[in-house]
């Protein structure tokens, strides 16, 4: 990746004179040197491209991270297409959404929904019924804020491209997960993305949805390939498993699930990005018969 590109194409628009909407309503707040000090980690999760498992890939890492011990909150920023809430199942537990909490229509306490079974971990969901360009860039920030004085990590899970969306999500963290999926559109965009992200932002990489027997077979990007065009630091490589399209569709997270190897790579993701030294394993192509093996000892397992 160009490093010029990143320092050129920085998000300045960040930087922009804060919006005056709703200013008089804002008066009666706490002052910064009044509110608790923000300690936690503000974490997005982006990738440029739709459809690579940024969704999947913040519900998994913010439950992984729960069971460390961790209080964790997981910020839907897709203003208009919210999808978090269904990913964890919890679509029918949400109230109030995040601008809401921004245009203090309600508290943050009002607008949290608590995890079913995980009491450190909860959901800020996104507005279904707004426009991306009503979530304004300092409202966004304070939030941020707000949460890391709360939670020990913040992860705020992006939309897609490179709009105003993407720049509400990013305004209020200070580390990015870039995920992309090895294919060459998606790895082109992860690129881009990368570009546009503050200079000084430590930036991380989730190669998502890999399938071995077609890299063995040459029509899937390898690891190295992809690693060669970003030259981002690896933090994860995520198996592809329908076990994740099942977990989705029933609001559970995979790494509940025994057996599967998508859960134990979460697993493993949130273990290195709490400081601990995790080998990247090796993923091995299996045999279809192998396959089914392993799919009926999960089945009998649960």
């Amino acid at each position: 990746m160009n490093n010029d590109l990143r320092a050129h194409d920085s998000l300045e628009v960040m930087h922009d004179a804060p919006d005056t909407a709703g200013a008089d309503a804002r008066s009666q707040e706490a002052t910064p040197a009044q509110r608790p000090a923000a300690t936690g980690r503000a974490i997005v999760i982006t990738s440029g491209k739709g459809g690579v498992g940024k969704t999947t890939v913040t519900a998994n890492l913010g439950t992984a991270l729960a069971d460390a011990g961790r209080r964790v909150v997981v910020v839907d920023a897709d203003v208009g297409l919210r999808n978090l809430d269904v990913v964890m199942g919890l679509e029918n537990r949400v109230r109030r959404h995040s601008l809401d909490v921004i245009e203090e229509r309600c508290t943050l306490d009002e607008a949290l929904v608590r995890d079913r079974t995980r009491k450190t971990l909860s959901l800020l969901p996104a507005a279904q019924d707004r426009e991306k360009d009503d979530m304004p860039l300092e409202g966004m920030q304070r939030l941020a804020a707000d949460l890391r004085s709360r939670f020990d990590l913040v992860l705020i899970d992006c939309p897609a491209g490179i709009e105003h969306g993407f720049r509400n999500a990013v305004v209020g963290a200070q580390e990015a997960i870039i995920v992309t999926t090895p294919e060459v559109s998606a790895v082109r965009d992860a690129d881009r993305v990368a570009g546009l992200l503050p200079h000084d932002m430590p930036v991380k990489l989730i190669i998502n949805r890999i399938r071995p027997h077609l890299v063995k077979k040459g029509t899937m990007l390898t690891i190295d390939d992809v690693l060669d065009i970003l030259r981002l630091e690896l933090v994860g490589v995520v198996p592809d498993d329908k076990d994740v399209i099942v977990a989705t569709n029933r609001g559970a997270a995979v790494v509940d699930i025994a057996g599967s190897p998508t859960g134990a790579a979460f697993r493993r993701i949130a273990a290195r990005l709490l400081g601990e030294d995790v080998p990247i394993p090796e993923l091995q192509d299996r045999s279809p018969w192998l396959q089914r093996m392993l799919s009926s000892l999960r089945r009998s397992r649960a």
